[in-house]
Parts: structure tokens; sequence; C-alpha cells
């Protein structure tokens, strides 16, 4: 077990240059959705489009918790905080739907709270391979605490006989809900869709032989010519 702290927005192109330098490792990236879904919102298309094998589990406040509630894109229409007074008058981001679009085979949300829930959703992610989204709805209890709202209007897809391996269902069931919290009958969570397909590793059969070599690099002879 290892880690490796990227800066803010850039997970998953440091994720993505992880899993290639050594394809071997089971690679799996945390962000919020600030990072995710805004500053880092073209890594995440391209790493769902690329299908790289690897889970991203994304803790979705709704807002930018950490700097006391400035709005995220999936902050609902209406939220005042300190970046928005006025109230938040663009539409939310809907991850999940974007997820699906841009071509992720594992499309997930889950919920904080339920914790056993959530194990499972993580663990089959893990397990997926393939570019696995878990989008955790994680209400921030200070500055946007939405859990009653939320556990009022939740069900989980399994209970309802989902079938994971339909885009055409996944979508529909990726559309009950907007992200805006007036107009939003229904909050599933659980597992959208699955899929099997090739992964962008799996494109690269080299891969599998040169990052095993043992490479003695010499750091400060390389910097030497970028000074």
């Amino acid at each position: 077990l290892s880690g490796f702290y990227s800066i803010h927005g850039r997970v998953l192109p440091t994720a993505l240059g992880i899993k290639v330098g050594n394809p071997r490792l089971t690679v799996i990236g945390f962000g919020g959705d600030g990072d995710t879904y805004a500053e880092g919102i073209s890594h995440f298309i391209h790493a769902c489009r690329y299908n790289v094998d690897m889970t991203m589990i994304v803790h979705n406040n709704q807002v930018f918790a950490l700097t006391t509630g400035q709005a995220t894109p999936t902050t609902e229409e209406g939220f005042k905080g300190k970046s928005t007074p006025l109230g938040v008058f663009e539409k939310p981001l809907n991850p999940i739907v974007l997820a699906l679009l841009s071509g992720a085979t594992f499309v997930a949300r889950g919920y904080a709270l339920y914790v056993d829930h959530l194990k499972k959703l993580i663990k089959e992610g893990i397990k997926h391979k393939g570019f696995a989204l878990i989008d955790v709805l994680q209400p921030c209890i200070t500055f946007h605490d939405i859990r009653d709202w939320l556990e009022k209007r939740m069900y989980k897809l399994e209970k309802k006989g989902h079938d994971p391996k339909s885009f055409e269902k996944a979508m529909k069931r990726a559309l009950e809900w907007d992200y805006n919290l007036e107009r939003g009958n229904k909050v599933p969570i659980g597992i959208f869709y699955r899929a099997r397909e090739k992964t962008y590793e799996e494109h690269w059969p080299q891969l599998r032989a040169w990052y095993k070599y043992e490479r003695k690099i010499r750091v400060r002879e390389v910097l030497k010519e970028f000074l």
C-alpha cells in the first residue's frame, strides 16, 4: 500500500501515469467534487474515454467544504455561499450522466452514511477491469447539510431490479436526479452501469515489458538537459 499526493484537480492524470508506469498496480484515486468536476473536468472526461483500469472515488459535498462552502459544479441552483451570496444561477453538473456519455465502463453512486452499501460499491469498482467512477454523496454538515433531504428520496438500484448491463437503462436512472434539491424526487444509488471493454493498457502491450526493468536513472544528469 502506497500513496501519492497530487496537486488540486490533477488526481486523474497522476493516477493514469502511475497505472501506465506499472499496470500490475491497483490504482485508486480520491478527489472532491470541486477538483474533479471543475479544475479536473477535462482529465475526468478523457480518463473515462480511455477506459484506464483504475477506480476514481469522488467525495461529493456539492460545495468546496474545506474552504468554507464555495459553490462547485455540482452545487444546486439557488445555493447561497461565500462565493455566491445572491445564489447559484447555473444548472449543476450531473457527473453520472457525464461519466456514461464519456465512456466510463463502471459508474456508481454511493452515500457516505450507508457504509456497508458503500463498501460493496468500492469493492466492485476495484474489481472492475476498466475505469470505475464512484460518486459518493457526502454532505458537509457545516456548509451543506442535506442529509434529511437525501435520505427521504434515496433508493438502491439493486432493490428495483435495475440491469447495469443496459446503457439505456443506466442513462434513464441517471437522469432521475439532476443534483438540484427542489426538482429531484428520486435519488438512486448503486451501480448504474458496468461493461467489459478493452482497457487503455490493453491497447499498449509493450507496457508489460519495460516497467519491469531496473533502471538507474541519474536525475541530476537528466535535469541538466532542461536547465
